[in-house]
């Protein structure tokens, strides 16, 4: 039995401890906002926090994360990080086919929880590992900064 608590509700799930926690979310969770990429930890399309660090979640065993706090886009609002993100998201009119953006929200959100005025040399380091294929990078930025501002407005 895998214990841990998604989006601040303590969870048990008798799955296998080498099963990644993207399928522990998609297929035993229901959550599908958390996406599949690459399956190989490159793309970002993946991205939770566990423990409020952003991680890929398609090569990571359960087992690594029994007992700690994962956060998907499902839950991602409910920390004032997240909510921005997600608001400045829509302001700046980000997504295109919008595939890759709950990872990417994840790692701006895990980035503006810890600094909430990145330079762009800050921003192109926490979203180095998540791809756009439509290249909406400088619209990405462009949120980034916004919900940075809210914050710290905030």
């Amino acid at each position: 039995m895998i214990k841990l608590t998604i989006n601040g509700q303590p969870r048990q799930f008798d799955v296998p401890g080498d099963m990644p926690l993207l399928w522990l979310l998609r297929d035993e969770a229901h959550m599908t906002g958390t996406k599949f990429g690459c399956g190989m930890a490159l793309c970002g399309a993946c991205t939770v926090h566990v423990d409020g660090e952003a991680t890929r979640s398609c090569v990571l065993p359960v087992s690594a994360v029994a007992g700690k706090q994962i956060t998907t886009i499902e839950g991602v609002a409910a920390t004032p990080a997240g909510k921005a993100a997600q608001v400045a998201w829509l302001k700046a009119e980000v997504v295109q086919c919008g595939y890759c953006q709950s990872g990417q929200i994840m790692s701006a959100a895990a980035l503006l929880a810890k600094n909430n005025k990145p330079t762009d040399a800050e921003i192109d380091d926490a979203m180095s590992g998540n791809i756009c294929r439509c290249g909406t990078y400088s619209r990405i930025r462009a949120a980034i900064k916004d919900a940075g501002a809210t914050l710290k407005g905030a």
